[in-house]
């Protein structure tokens, strides 16, 4: 339906057309660029908090994942106890999860950061430990040959080794995190998941589109930039992919 105002030009008044916005009380489309114009700062707002999550969950992950992959593959029979501890955290919903985070760290980001931290956990230790006891025992034995001793082992020769298949669980966890992260809705510090909860509450087709997009086109850019460093760290694996 067309809105006509009139407009007073010259001796005779005028009729002026104003279409309504696709995304108006009239007209709610799921594409809309009158949205994206004119909410972009919501947009780039929410994206930059979703990903500000997702970046520090997925690094206090990896800080707690590494020792626990260490311990587990030290004393064997820990492992079954490590491996089932961090997979029955990654079984708790989420919504009984960050309601028992909030006493202690309040409606904050910090709330939605540790929850995804431990999460990741059910990934990062299985891929770090199947990658740290995929080190072939010939290599470990003649890296003790030369005197290698433990930490330069493990630094120098067991790691790069290890760090394929270690880059492969961190793909699957950063994908799995950029989703979780929407859930963060719940303490509202969900990103763009708080588009898409306003969205579906306020039935806001264009909101809900656009913030489920940026969701994917941020997994596939992550995934895109760990597969460009696992390619840089790892150049004795190039020439066996093309052989």
């Amino acid at each position: 339906m067309a809105v006509t105002l009139p407009v007073e030009s010259g001796p005779l008044p005028s009729q002026l057309t104003i279409q309504p916005s696709c995304y108006s009380r009239l007209v709610n489309k799921w594409y809309c660029t009158d949205y994206l114009k004119d909410r972009h700062h919501d947009l780039t707002s929410a994206l930059g908090q979703h990903l500000e999550i997702t970046a520090w969950s997925l690094l206090v992950g990896v800080v707690i994942a590494f020792p626990l992959a260490l311990l587990a593959r030290r004393l064997p029979r820990l492992q079954g106890l490590i491996l089932g501890t961090s997979t029955m955290i990654y079984t708790i919903p989420s919504i009984a999860l960050f309601p028992f985070l909030v006493p202690f760290t309040g409606l904050s980001m910090e709330t939605v950061v540790i929850g995804l931290a431990l999460y990741a956990l059910t990934i990062l230790v299985r891929s770090m430990l199947a990658g740290l006891l995929g080190v072939p025992a010939e290599v470990r034995e003649s890296a003790t040959g030369l005197g290698y001793g433990a930490t330069r082992m493990l630094l120098r020769i067991e790691l790069p080794l290890a760090l394929p298949v270690i880059m492969a669980g961190l793909r699957v966890a950063t994908v799995s995190t950029v989703a979780l992260t929407t859930i963060g809705t719940l303490v509202s510090y969900g990103g763009l998941g708080n588009l898409i909860r306003d969205g579906v509450q306020n039935d806001f087709k264009a909101e809900i589109l656009a913030a489920s997009v940026l969701c994917v086109v941020l997994a596939v850019a992550l995934d895109a930039v760990i597969v460009g460093v696992q390619w840089l760290t790892t150049p004795w694996t190039h020439g066996r992919r093309s052989a």
